[in-house]
């Protein structure tokens, strides 16, 4: 192995020689980079190899190879290239092979192999690690077509590109996205081919030797693409990504119509067909020129634009009454309303729209919950609150079983202070299940504690303990507490920690609370503490470090503290602690005695 790794270094010599010669690096620097490169060889000729050093290693390469690189551009200096980088370049290449031969199942590695090949343009060597890695990854399919856009692109080899999309259609025959990229890939081939037939044109040169197939000007490949993948992909949404895609050409007029009609004809009762439709009358509106038109002209031909719209949506949510279909037409009006306009009037029709096509909605029972919240919030932006409070009422007859729902029109009553608050908390109570309840027991208490008196609240608290499950009640203890000391004071919260106690679950912030509490009082007593302490151990000492070390701290600092304790809460702590916390707390303790924690 030390004579393998002696004549690689041997091999590193004449670039390094030259390094040192052109004044790029000096001989110092030359021998802390072969002192380097040596402590990297050992690691990735061991026996055991291991990812970690090979990714070390060629980004150490990688790193010198860019300081080279600052270092020409400071001295001006740009020969040599060959004997230098050239040889830097392929000792990466040659890590990245043996890296990916090894571990053949990363494809982060792969891909960091065709990145170091792209940003130092090795062609020839990217050809090859995309051919290797697409025989082994070939279930990938972004893989497939980053190696085709690359050879679209960077390499401008259409026929290449499309004979990787052909393998890779063989592989994946029901893939959307690989058949969207080759039809683009199609359509820009065809483009190519425009712009060179119109340069030779303008140039008044012979065309006889070029072969201008009028067909694929035309991008008749790209039909036969899409006409392929429409009778494997049945969905809706690969028929409008295509469709997105041939508008962004100027010339696949044609085509698009090809696909709107099968558009409609296959798939007339979907709601995102008529969505389409519908939106398409805003662009065909935007296509006629208006650069003389004044202001208001401008927004008197938007309004046009959205109404037609709207006439569409009408008709599809006839054609079409579904839920799904009222959301593109709700989404919609959302979206115009949501546009800034300084037209005042647009904006006020907008609002009416929008509220109007709301109502329709829930007239036909087809609102779903999360358009109720939409709904609601837009009425209570526009001061609308006596229909918020109809559509909250509502919302919660539809959806009886929602938390959400009625947390949602809690909030919209409290926020407008409403009387009947209180009844309507009740009413939401008995109509939810009790797993779950738990934010309408908070917003519950936390109205009643700046609404209600301290003997409602309290009988509140009490009540939301016994009503909720054992694992939601832990929350409410911690709220119960900090209320407590806040409105009645230390006694009363003692004495409370104390019977809250009696009934498991807690929670860890629940006893931390406590000692918060404690420690606030002018006449804190240790005493205290260690109860508190003693009775957070109990339920979290097996799984809790920092709780032992916050024990051992206030026995250190506090007045009435016993450093004595320490070693006993220590050994206990090494007996209670479980697997791995074990070494964490010792580190942990190790820190606090040298007082680094």
């Amino acid at each position: 192995m030390a004579e393998r790794i002696e004549q690689r270094l041997e091999d590193r010599i004449p670039e390094l020689e030259q390094l040192e010669r052109v004044g790029l690096f000096t001989h110092k620097e030359i021998r802390a980079v072969l002192r380097k490169a040596s402590a990297l060889e050992y690691k990735i000729q061991r026996r055991a190899l291991r990812k970690e050093d090979f990714i070390n290693y060629i980004q150490y390469e990688v790193n010198l190879l860019e300081l080279i690189k600052k270092r020409r551009a400071r001295i001006g200096y740009s020969f040599k290239k060959d004997e230098i980088e050239h040889s830097i370049l392929h000792r990466v290449h040659s890590l990245f092979n043996r890296a990916t031969g090894k571990w053949k199942d990363d494809v982060q590695l792969w891909l960091s192999h065709v990145a170091f090949c792209k940003q130092w343009n090795a062609k020839h060597q990217l050809s090859k690690v995309f051919s290797t890695m697409l025989a082994i990854h070939s279930n990938k399919p972004a893989l497939w077509i980053m190696a085709a856009k690359w050879e679209m692109e960077t390499r401008l080899s259409s026929e290449s590109a499309r004979h990787l999309f052909l393998r890779a259609l063989r592989f994946h025959p029901e893939c959307p996205k690989l058949y969207q990229e080759y039809f683009r890939m199609e359509l820009m081939h065809a483009e190519k081919q425009r712009k060179e037939k119109k340069e030779f044109e303008q140039a008044k040169m012979d065309l006889g030797e070029f072969n201008y197939s009028e067909e694929i000007l035309n991008g008749e490949m790209a039909r036969i693409v899409y006409r392929e993948a429409s009778q494997k992909i049945k969905g809706v949404e690969f028929q409008l990504a295509v469709l997105s895609i041939a508008k962004l050409f100027d010339f696949t007029q044609d085509l698009q119509k090809e696909i709107l009609e099968s558009l409609q004809a296959r798939f007339a009762d979907d709601p995102l067909t008529w969505d389409y439709m519908a939106r398409r009358e805003l662009e065909l509106g935007s296509l006629q020129p208006t650069e003389n038109s004044t202001k208001q002209k401008k927004v008197s031909e938007m309004a046009q634009r959205e109404e037609r719209c709207c006439a569409v949506f009408d008709e599809a949510v006839g054609a079409v009454p579904t839920e799904d279909m009222w959301k593109c037409y709700i989404t919609f009006c959302l979206e115009r309303y949501n546009r800034k306009t300084n037209s005042e009037e647009l904006k006020q029709k907008r609002l009416e729209r929008t509220l109007s096509v709301f109502s329709k909605a829930h007239e036909n029972n087809l609102l779903s919950e999360a358009l109720y919240k939409q709904w609601l919030q837009l009425l209570l932006d526009s001061s609308l609150s006596e229909k918020a409070v109809e559509v909250a009422e509502a919302a919660t007859r539809h959806f009886g079983q929602s938390v959400e729902t009625w947390h949602m029109r809690l909030q919209v009553l409290i926020q407008l202070k409403r009387d009947d608050v209180s009844q309507c908390f009740e009413e939401a109570i008995k109509h939810v299940k009790s797993k779950g309840t738990l934010p309408l027991w908070t917003l519950w208490v936390e109205w009643s504690e700046g609404t209600n008196s301290k003997e409602d609240t309290e009988a509140l608290y009490q009540r939301s303990l016994h009503a909720t499950t054992p694992a939601e009640s832990v929350t409410m203890k911690e709220m119960y507490l900090d209320w407590t000391y806040r409105s009645s004071g230390y006694k009363k919260v003692k004495r409370l920690f104390t019977s809250l106690c009696e009934n498991r679950p807690f929670s860890l912030d629940f006893f931390r609370k406590m000692i918060q509490i404690e420690k606030e009082q002018e006449s804190c007593k240790m005493l205290h503490l260690r109860e508190y302490y003693e009775r957070a151990l109990r339920e979290f000492g097996s799984t809790n470090t920092d709780l032992w070390l916050d024990y051992i701290k206030e026995e250190l600092s506090h007045p009435q503290g016993k450093p004595e304790n320490c070693g006993s809460i220590h050994w206990r702590a090494m007996k209670m602690l479980q697997g791995d916390l074990v070494e964490d707390f010792v580190s942990k303790y190790t820190l606090l005695q040298t007082g680094n924690l």
